[in-house]
């Protein structure tokens, strides 16, 4: 659980960039790529992640810019990137100026239980994570290249000079 607003800041700045270099690396004609049929598509994921900031964060009673969970998929990944853009930015800003390291000890009802604030904000970065790998996958599924997030992705490994690992 985060315990202080530093490390969040960092925490968040690290995956804000990776979720954002995932986004850049999705075309509008990927946006309805699904696993099946009832499964969530591409573009709704990445609207999920920019939506959810908001929401989520509403519930502690923390004000952050950004879209509604209500409001549709917009049609192009530009304006879901400006979207989670927005709100990721913001919700660091309200964070950092709002809260203290103390605030992360407050308790709020979150879907049903009760959670610290340091942990809504643990949470937050983690919901963003799991999205972002089943966005991979979807990616994967419609041919696309998925960027290396935490080291090289299969594309990157001559990149870096280096041997593709044998699958």
């Amino acid at each position: 659980m985060i315990s202080r607003i530093k490390d969040f800041e960092f925490l968040w700045i690290q995956e804000f960039d990776k979720t954002q270099k995932v986004f850049k690396h999705i075309p509008d004609k990927a946006l309805p790529q699904a696993v099946d049929p009832s499964g969530r598509t591409l573009g709704r994921l990445a609207w999920h992640i920019a939506t959810t900031i908001p929401e989520m964060m509403g519930q502690t009673g923390l004000s952050v810019a950004g879209p509604a969970h209500t409001e549709p998929v917009p049609a192009t990944m530009l304006e879901i990137r400006q979207a989670y853009e927005r709100a990721g930015l913001s919700v660091l800003e309200a964070v950092k100026s709002q809260w203290t390291d103390a605030t992360l000890e407050v308790t709020d009802a979150m879907y049903g239980q009760t959670w610290k604030r340091g942990y809504t904000l643990t949470a937050l970065i983690f919901h963003q994570i799991h999205h972002r790998a089943q966005m991979t996958v979807l990616m994967r599924q419609a041919g696309l290249p998925v960027p290396g997030l935490y080291g090289p992705a299969r594309e990157e490994w001559a990149q870096w000079g280096l041997p593709v690992p044998a699958v």
